[in-house]
């Protein structure tokens, strides 16, 4: 259990570590290579090399997230086709009995995640967990993805916090790096932020499965 008089700020990522993380794999890696396939005459062999190609080198960069760079690059209405498997945005387990523990301890909760304004304003409409949140920072905002070590001081003059006593939980490591090499104290990530991928095993920071091994949740 974290010790949870050192913290005041809680900085939470979205996309697998509140929301399962399996909505935007299958995105990625079935459902659009289909479509890109239907849309421009291609096998799905083909499709699938194109996109990996395309995806993997702007990993990492704020463009490798963005929704209208997706849109332009491949001529498709991304956030259109992302909305056909809507039904597969989830809530990950125990988080909103966790959000609702921090509401009652009264920490400073914001939500700090990579994900393209459109994207996830349609996220928190299918979900509601910005009712839980102090604020959202969206690093389209603020110029830089979470990866990038300009993100943080950028993220402080945004939202101020004192980095000594704010936990952080994302599910990417390269991203907690960052975080870490910034000064943020407490680290936090997680182990399977798609449901029907593996546990992953974690060797640099402190990680949990879910939320209920942090924050006494009790029993409705």
């Amino acid at each position: 259990m974290l010790d949870w008089r050192g913290v005041d700020t809680v900085l939470l990522d979205m996309d697998g570590t509140l929301l399962d993380l399996h909505y935007d794999n299958h995105f990625w890696f079935n459902h659009l290579p289909r479509r890109y396939a239907e849309t421009h005459g291609l096998t799905l062999a083909q499709a699938e090399a194109a996109l990996m190609e395309e995806i993997e080198g702007r990993r990492g960069t704020l463009e490798w997230y963005c929704l209208n760079f997706w849109s332009r690059e491949l001529r498709m209405d991304i956030p259109a086709i992302l909305r056909e498997i809507e039904d597969r945005i989830a809530v990950r387990p125990h988080v909103e009995d966790f959000l609702a523990g921090l509401q009652q301890m009264d920490k400073h909760v914001l939500l700090v995640t990579n994900a393209h304004p459109e994207g996830l304003t349609h996220k928190l409409e299918r979900t509601g967990i910005d009712r839980w949140m102090d604020g959202i920072i969206s690093s389209h905002d603020l110029g830089h993805a979470k990866e990038s070590a300009d993100f943080w001081p950028v993220l402080r003059e945004h939202s101020e916090f004192d980095p000594n006593r704010t936990l952080f939980v994302d599910d990417n490591e390269q991203v907690l790096a960052a975080a870490r090499d910034y000064g943020i104290a407490h680290l936090l990530c997680i182990r399977q932020p798609d449901s029907r991928g593996p546990l992953r095993d974690i060797t640099d920071f402190p990680a949990i499965l879910h939320f209920n091994e942090i924050i006494e949740i009790s029993s409705k």
